[in-house]
């Protein structure tokens, strides 16, 4: 029996018990698809986040933190010296001092009681790669003039004015210091869009409290490296620089900590790594699943067929060509499984990137979402759902072939 024949064999079997085949396959497309999708929705995250992560990974904090020795000095507010002394640093593309506190917002009759008020210059939105949905940031002019300017993040825009176009232009208390709205920031998080940012001139006039922003004091500074291969060399020359102006010997003893948000982002990548790795890995336990429903179709096939097997047996087919056609058999059954599974899978991916973004409309935190497909997985899961063929037909497959017709034909 040529290969031919044992194919058409193998499809008129498939189609005499059409819905036995489609449930003995379901296992299979259900764990290739799965396999495909998470795959394409793993990578997809990864992308998404290293797109809103890049544009700042260059960028390195300093906030005050108290020295790691019981008798170390405690935690002390930088100064805007210190900003002036990392800018003169090799390193160092831009330097953004702030301070920052909490202060009631009102407008009209709605208070927002608890909003973190961020002092800082006319570059912090370009620093932090901040986007606007209303409006712009305020510029150079109104820094120097100590302008009574704010921006404002989406949540106090929306609980004071019900949304970012209506809040532009309009009039908030700070402290009970009026402030005109001039612009209204894209969402960040929930911390992030709680928050209300004016220079640094006018919240030291007229909002900062004892302690914080006083004189010429800040509680952070952000320094943008000129690309994130120059992070390590801008960390060393910033510690460096810092030490000798706080007269620091012991790094134990520094009143100060120095982030990357470079180092974070490979940190995060690691997990998602593992995770695109690791889920899948779960998802394919459903293969496992589908090959054993194949295995018990096949010795379902066998024991029903018996009669027949004995019948070519007697007829003078050979036990290799009894063996060729179960395995056949077994191999389209996955095969078209697999298929299946990858069709499914690749048109799943593609409508979660179409339809992810109507479930955050208004953040638009998966705007920039989409999975990625790409061969590997796809190739990966079919060939395992081939494999698992062969492997689950080859017991019944090797029955199958040993029995004598003598005594398949008395089989009843």
């Amino acid at each position: 029996m040529s290969l031919r024949e044992a194919l058409l064999i193998a499809l008129r079997g498939l189609r005499a018990h059409r819905l036995r085949s489609a449930l003995t396959m379901l296992g299979l497309i259900i764990g290739v698809s799965a396999v495909v999708l998470l795959v394409a929705c793993g990578q997809g995250v990864q992308n998404s986040v290293d797109a809103r992560i890049e544009p700042i990974a260059n960028n390195i904090t300093i906030v005050p933190q108290a020295a790691n020795l019981p008798d170390g000095p405690p935690a002390q507010n930088l100064t805007d010296a210190d900003a002036d002394a990392l800018a003169n640093a090799p390193a160092v593309a831009t330097v953004t001092p702030a301070s920052t506190g909490t202060a009631p917002i009102v407008s009209n009759s709605v208070t927002l009681l608890s909003a973190t008020t961020i002092g800082t210059t006319d570059i912090w939105a370009q620093t932090n790669n901040r986007d606007f949905r209303a409006g712009s940031f305020f510029d150079a002019a109104q820094y120097h003039s100590s302008a009574r300017v704010v921006v404002l993040g989406p949540t106090v825009a929306t609980t004071l004015f019900g949304g970012p176009a209506a809040a532009l232009e309009r009039t908030v208390q700070i402290n009970h210091v009026p402030f005109r709205v001039i612009g209204v920031m894209q969402s960040y998080g929930q911390q992030l869009d709680k928050t209300a940012v004016m220079p640094l001139t006018t919240g030291r006039r007229y909002i900062f409290g004892p302690g914080i922003g006083v004189g010429n004091t800040v509680n952070q500074i952000t320094v943008q490296a000129p690309g994130q291969a120059d992070v390590p060399a801008a960390i060393a020359q910033i510690t460096s620089i810092l030490d000798t102006r706080h007269h620091i010997t012991d790094p134990r003893r520094q009143d100060f900590q120095v982030q990357s948000l470079g180092r974070r982002l490979d940190t995060f990548n690691q997990i998602v790594r593992i995770l695109v790795l690791f889920t899948p890995a779960v998802a394919a336990l459903s293969l496992v699943v589908g090959g054993i429903g194949v295995l018990n179709i096949m010795l379902v096939s066998v024991t029903e067929r018996t009669r027949e097997i004995g019948i070519r047996k007697a007829v003078g087919a050979t036990s290799r060509a009894i063996l060729e056609q179960f395995l056949i058999e077994s191999v389209v059954l996955a095969g078209l499984g697999g298929l299946i599974g990858v069709g499914l899978g690749i048109g799943l991916s593609l409508l979660i990137g179409r339809i992810a973004p109507a479930f955050d409309p208004a953040s638009g935190a998966l705007a920039g979402f989409t999975p990625v497909l790409s061969i590997f997985p796809v190739v990966v899961s079919f060939a395992i759902s081939l494999a698992i063929g062969l492997v689950a037909g080859g017991y019944p497959a090797y029955r199958a072939a040993r029995l004598l017709p003598i005594e398949a034909l008395r089989y009843q």
